[in-house]
């Protein structure tokens, strides 16, 4: 049921620690294979890639460059624990020198441009040996579009977990320092209102008949309704994302001494569970595999 969230620098040469992100690093290529196979060892059941790339441009075309840092470290992951699934998280914004998650033209996020790029870039992750798909971007038809590209490449095989009801959240800003985005200004149009709970479950429906495997909440915590509303209306497994800000606020409350964190963490875990998350990606996952194990 854990997903753990792994960062990894090109050209690093140590492990750099996210200073809002107490415990977090991103880590160097040469160390991910340690990261993966240590986390098999716990139990976890599966990785998530995010890149934090030297080669950015207007358009993030470094993910489907084949030699590229997205592809480098799928195939790194692969060889370092064979039986471990490996998700790429695929989106543009730790790929582009803007910081956006798609082609930009007058400020804009061009919809159908950054679709048919996203396109190649899954079936780079695809050709590396990439066990499922996670298209985060929330452009409108990308689950169809991507969905066509690898069932006509001959990768019906592989599936897609769609971020599929992605809010534009306060919630994210560590998470920007991880991926040492540029990004400035707002995802408004492409992401969520906090407010619009029917657009949400809308989305999460929409990503379904387009041939989504898996259906993906984020953040976690403050959209437990959302989450519970759409096990209701879907048939679809079901995952949620106990992003950065979540993480970070626990690791604050902790450090201050106001709150217990392993008691804490495994409430939020729960509460994710009840609401009807198959699956949880947090960067609490090898903690939390430790403590279960540990009774």
């Amino acid at each position: 049921q854990l997903i753990l969230p792994v960062f990894v620098e090109e050209g690093a040469t140590r492990a750099v620690p996210i200073p809002s992100m107490p415990g977090v690093v991103r880590h160097t290529e040469a160390g991910l294979g340690e990261v993966v196979a240590r986390a098999r060892d716990l139990g976890i059941g599966a990785v998530m890639l995010f890149g934090v790339s030297q080669h950015k441009d207007a358009c993030g075309s470094d993910t489907w460059n084949p030699e590229g840092l997205m592809a480098r470290m799928i195939r790194g992951a692969r060889r370092a624990a064979p039986d471990m699934l490996v998700i790429s998280d695929n989106c543009f914004c730790e790929y582009t020198d803007h910081g956006h998650c798609g082609v930009v033209e007058d400020e804009q996020v061009l919809n159908d441009p950054t679709v048919a790029n996203l396109v190649r870039q899954v079936l780079t992750a695809a050709h590396a040996g990439v066990d499922m798909i996670a298209p985060s971007g929330m452009m409108d038809g990308m689950i169809a579009a991507i969905r066509a590209g690898l069932d006509g490449a001959g990768f019906s095989h592989l599936p897609v977990m769609s971020y599929s009801t992605k809010f534009a959240s306060a919630f994210y800003g560590p998470f920007r320092d991880a991926v040492d985005s540029s990004f400035k200004g707002n995802r408004a149009t492409y992401q969520l209102d906090a407010a619009n709970a029917r657009e949400a479950l809308a989305e999460s429906l929409r990503d379904e008949e387009e041939g989504a495997d898996i259906l993906m909440v984020k953040p976690g915590l403050a959209y437990l309704d959302v989450l519970a509303a759409i096990r209701a209306s879907c048939a679809r497994p079901l995952a949620v994302y106990q992003v950065s800000g979540e993480y970070a606020m626990i690791k604050a409350a902790a450090a201050a001494g106001l709150m217990d964190e392993r008691a804490l963490v495994m409430e939020t875990m729960t509460a994710f569970r009840r609401a009807g998350a198959d699956m949880i990606l947090t960067y609490f996952a090898e903690d939390v595999a430790r403590w279960l194990r540990s009774g």
